[in-house]
């Protein structure tokens, strides 16, 4: 049970339900290939059944930690940091970002954006779910829509997406994994008919790194 003064913390951002955070190569999007310090908070309420991560849903299994231990164990060699989840907009993150930008760190966030924004970001990569859309304030700020495509269905759900977010916004299909060899076909001639959209993969599990 939460005591009331670190609830306060939490609600401050000044702690965060941390599940993991660890030092790798962007998988996904934009940013493919750019090494990267991943920082993943608990709690998610978005429920893809697809997800691979699970267990980043219930925050409680995460001990609230000291955003600033969250940021003092960045690697060094580090200079653009990924915030994602799990929905880490459930949380405040303005004081994470904040701690981040006075070490000259890039900022990334990854979210479904049906949570209010907060934070001082770099680059928005926005990844909207049929099950909780996004809130209408985070089409016009996102860098990146990121819609993943586990059934034809999503090809219209991708446009009805696309239709929102501003002009300079990259757009990305990216194959649901268990689904990948049955929906690449697909993607790949999508794309090559509405070349407004590129192809993103989870690079990094072919690659087999976290």
């Amino acid at each position: 049970m939460i005591n009331e003064h670190t609830q306060q913390l939490i609600n401050k951002g000044e702690m965060l339900p941390l599940m993991e955070e660890f030092y790798t190569i962007q998988g996904e999007g934009f940013h493919t290939g750019k090494a990267a310090y991943f920082i993943r908070i608990g709690g998610c309420d978005v429920g893809c059944h697809w997800c691979d991560v699970k267990e980043s849903w219930d925050a409680n299994l995460h001990p609230p930690t000291k955003t600033t231990e969250i940021v003092t164990n960045i690697n060094k060699q580090a200079n653009t940091v990924v915030v994602t989840g799990g929905e880490p907009l459930i949380w405040n993150m303005d004081y994470l970002t904040n701690l981040l930008k006075k070490q000259d760190l890039k900022t990334h966030v990854e979210t479904s954006g049906s949570y209010k924004l907060s934070g001082n970001w770099d680059w928005i990569c926005l990844s909207p779910k049929k099950t909780k859309l996004p809130l209408p304030a985070i089409y016009s700020k996102a860098d990146e829509l990121k819609i993943i495509v586990l059934n034809k269905h999503d090809f219209k759900f991708a446009e009805e997406q696309a239709a929102q977010v501003n002009t300079n916004c990259e757009l990305f299909l990216q194959p649901e994994w268990s689904k990948r060899e049955e929906m690449m076909p697909l993607i790949v001639s999508y794309v090559m008919e509405n070349p407004k959209w590129k192809i993103s993969l989870q690079t990094h599990k072919y690659l087999n790194i976290p």
